[in-house]
């Protein structure tokens, strides 16, 4: 049986943090969805979901390990949809830790099935943050050596 997970996020923008999961979730899955949430009734993204979503594809095309997908939904449900039996999350602090252990907790109530699994960010990529890159980025500075592909 195949071991999918599901890595869920804004990735707004993805970054070479979240690069960094990808590549060391595919040394403990088969497969790897990597799901962009957004919520259509908000207009709050800084980079269009389309456009993420193409950026990432850019990334890993032709690694049939890794499916882009967008999703409006609940995480659970989308890992059901995917058969996904483990949900990967990117840990850069304590602050993270509390955030995502809470959000596990209603994961695994809504799909008793579903694991998270913590990665730890490594350590040169952990003041990485899509927030402060966005920022930046509104400013006019120069961000592409966060990201791993070309905005």
């Amino acid at each position: 049986m195949k071991r999918v997970a599901i890595f869920p996020g804004t990735f707004d923008p993805f970054t070479k943090g979240h690069a960094d999961i990808v590549s060391r979730s595919l040394n403990l899955f088969d497969e790897l969805v990597i799901a962009v949430g957004f919520n259509p009734s908000k207009n709050s993204r800084y980079f269009d979901v389309d456009f993420m979503i193409d950026r990432i594809q850019s990334v890993y095309h032709g690694d049939k390990r890794i499916t882009v997908v967008k999703y409006n939904e609940l995480t659970a449900s989308l890992a059901e949809k995917y058969n996904a039996k483990w949900l990967v999350r990117g840990l850069r602090n304590t602050t993270d830790f509390e955030y995502e252990n809470s959000i596990s907790q209603l994961n695994r109530y809504l799909n008793e099935k579903l694991e998270t699994v913590f990665l730890i960010t490594s350590p040169e990529l952990a003041p990485i943050s899509s927030s402060i890159i966005r920022e930046v980025h509104k400013y006019k500075g120069d961000v592409s050596e966060f990201l791993p592909y070309t905005l």
